[in-house]
């Protein structure tokens, strides 16, 4: 068992080029930029601007979190993607990962869709699988295609939401990087964040229009979480793990709404210094929103490795969950960005 401990080897990230910033979006309904951002704490977010240009940046982020891992691509033994707004429903994003690094083996492929909290089910679900010895490489993929899916003229989801790609390496070893974990869900309350699928394809039934488009009940989603997210899930999971809240380096959640990240900031006592949150210039990426935020801060110099971090994601089901995990040297190289 020494050797099937989660080791968190690699990530890497990608976001399109393309802004939108708060001005642009004053272009299609009344609002300003400082409404947007005293609310949300965003000024702007990035899409893709092209299925080519999704898969291309989807490439990137693997192939630079497998380099950080110091693997090779064909090292890889099971691909797990983590979306909830895909570029396309088939074939999945984890059998697009396989063929986009040009793995040469048949190893099993899936996705999950647990929206915002993707990143945390999906490392819960790699922690299980390297600790059973079942697999020894595991590339955990987020990548939301949140642009796809909004209605840009509701002005409740438009100024929200961003495209990006996160990806990561846990592998089996000797050193536990996973050091607490947990996942949750109310399915009672599903219907605050929904996404109806069309109606009326079928000539037999029922056409009544349905639009396909993200809705969301904003004020009952941020009391949800704000109950949910400080007082229950990270601190019984610091709880339950004898963590204390002072000797974890950094506060890396979901990227949601700076009004949250601020309150989780206030509960646990951190300074400025241990929060990172770079919503202010993506949005709410989704799935994706805590790697990339995790590398942005590496590069950055905002994170300091190795260090222990609190991750938290919640979102769409309502699902929600949350780790305490470890960082360790290497985990981001500069050297392997691939994007200009």
């Amino acid at each position: 068992m020494a050797n099937n401990l989660p080791m968190i080897m690699g990530i890497g990230y990608a976001v399109p080029s393309k802004v939108v910033t708060n001005n642009d979006l004053t272009s299609l309904y009344d609002t300003s930029d400082e409404w947007i951002y005293s609310r949300t704490g965003i000024k702007e977010r990035r899409v893709f601007a092209s299925d080519d240009e999704a898969f291309e940046l989807l490439r990137q982020a693997c192939n630079q979190a497998v380099k950080n891992a110091g693997l090779d691509v064909n090292d890889i033994d099971l691909i797990i993607a983590a979306t909830s707004m895909p570029v396309q429903l088939m074939p999945s994003t984890s059998c697009m990962v396989q063929k986009l690094l040009n793995i040469s083996r048949n190893i099993p492929a899936f996705d999950i869709s647990v929206a915002c909290s993707g990143f945390v089910y999906g490392l819960d679900i790699a922690n299980a699988y390297i600790r059973s010895g079942v697999y020894k490489n595991i590339l955990l993929v987020t990548m939301d295609n949140c642009s796809r899916y909004i209605d840009w003229t509701d002005r409740r989801t438009s100024i929200l939401f961003g495209d990006g790609i996160g990806a990561a390496v846990i592998s089996a070893g000797n050193e536990n990087d996973i050091l607490a974990i947990d996942i949750k869900a109310d399915g009672h309350v599903g219907d605050y964040i929904k996404m109806p699928v069309e109606k009326g394809n079928c000539p037999f039934v029922d056409k009544t229009p349905t639009p396909q488009v993200l809705d969301m009940k904003g004020q009952e989603v941020y009391k949800f979480v704000a109950n949910i997210i400080p007082p229950y899930i990270i601190e019984d999971i610091l709880g339950k793990n004898n963590i204390k809240a002072e000797n974890v380096e950094y506060l890396i959640l979901h990227q949601a709404n700076q009004r949250i990240i601020k309150a989780v900031q206030e509960r646990l006592g951190y300074d400025d210094s241990k929060v990172i949150s770079n919503i202010e210039n993506l949005g709410n990426t989704s799935a994706s929103s805590i790697l990339i935020a995790t590398g942005e801060a590496i590069k950055n110099g905002n994170v300091k490795t190795p260090a222990k971090a609190i991750v938290c994601g919640f979102g769409a089901g309502m699902c929600w969950g949350a780790g305490v995990i470890r960082l360790r040297d290497g985990v981001f190289r500069k050297e392997n960005i691939f994007q200009k």
